[in-house]
């Protein structure tokens, strides 16, 4: 696959040099980080820049920064100044944030909840909980977030990463997601000791636990919202914190992913209703309106 700053056509989407600028379609690129669990298993992370029609670009996340891959941002967007909003879309995606900030702090800095909450020394400039932001590039760029899932203070904090905001960039018809879905070509021995398979899309294993609300609703919440997104957005490619990048078929893999995590939803929606038949929510969560059509309503 070609750096940003080639003008060949990408090929293929898996075993990329990390920290680099990859070229995913018109006007959205990919950079994969490293992110090692274990201290030996690399399930990677990711950014991804996407050009808007006024010229200027969004960042949706960061990673951490090389001299090589500041040279290819700043020919993208002009030394930074082309930079107009910096998106952080994942409550416990933080670590690579503030070095970036460091390097471009003239950007508007919009985060989750958790990130506003954690990460004081950035002066954020709106929350992605808000509806306004999520719409404000709108026809552009598209943002929700999952129904049926804790979205303001994801508990525990070790193991509920399951959640983040859905970005879809109707241009180059890709959509950025980071922990929810998951994708690997070619998963190592460990990870598929946790269920990865060759070529196959995965919910983050957090979904089996505490990754939505424990309430018999919740897992048919999260259901019908990823049927909404697959119906409203023709993504044809799909960039994954974890473990990588699907270019063409991505919809499909997707439409797969959901249909044969049916048996799945209906064991979770019995399990919470054994346990919370009341299906009230702990005092930790909150309310979720996320829950058809824009979720701005």
């Amino acid at each position: 696959m070609a750096s940003a700053v080639s003008s060949q056509t990408p090929n293929a989407a898996q075993n990329l040099d990390k920290n680099e600028l990859y070229s995913i379609g018109p006007g959205f690129w990919n950079v994969r980080g490293r992110f090692k669990i274990f201290k030996v298993v690399d399930i990677e992370t990711q950014m991804s820049i996407i050009q808007l029609r006024n010229g200027k670009f969004l960042v949706i996340d960061t990673v951490e920064m090389t001299d090589r891959l500041r040279q290819e941002i700043d020919q993208l967007t002009n030394n930074g100044e082309k930079i107009e909003a910096v998106i952080a879309t994942h409550p416990f995606h933080t670590l690579s944030i503030p070095a970036f900030y460091q390097l471009y702090p003239k950007a508007a800095y919009y985060g989750t909840p958790r990130h506003l909450r954690r990460l004081t020394d950035i002066p954020w400039k709106g929350d992605l909980d808000d509806c306004n932001i999520r719409k404000k590039w709108e026809p552009d760029v598209e943002m929700r977030i999952p129904a049926g899932a804790e979205f303001v203070n994801p508990q525990p904090e070790s193991s509920n990463h399951f959640v983040s905001v859905f970005v879809y960039h109707p241009a180059s018809k890709t959509l950025h997601v980071d922990d929810t879905i998951m994708y690997s070509e070619k998963p190592g021995f460990l990870l598929k000791l946790f269920g990865m398979k060759d070529g196959a899309m995965a919910f983050h294993p957090s979904i089996k636990s505490a990754g939505l609300h424990p309430t018999a609703e919740a897992p048919y919440l999260f259901r019908d919202w990823m049927r909404n997104v697959l119906k409203d957005w023709h993504f044809d490619n799909i960039c994954c914190a974890h473990l990588g990048v699907k270019v063409g078929g991505a919809h499909a893999d997707v439409t797969t992913l959901l249909n044969s995590a049916e048996p799945l939803f209906e064991k979770l929606s019995k399990r919470n209703q054994k346990k919370n038949p009341s299906g009230e929510l702990p005092p930790e969560n909150h309310p979720n309106t996320n829950v058809s059509g824009d979720e701005c309503g």
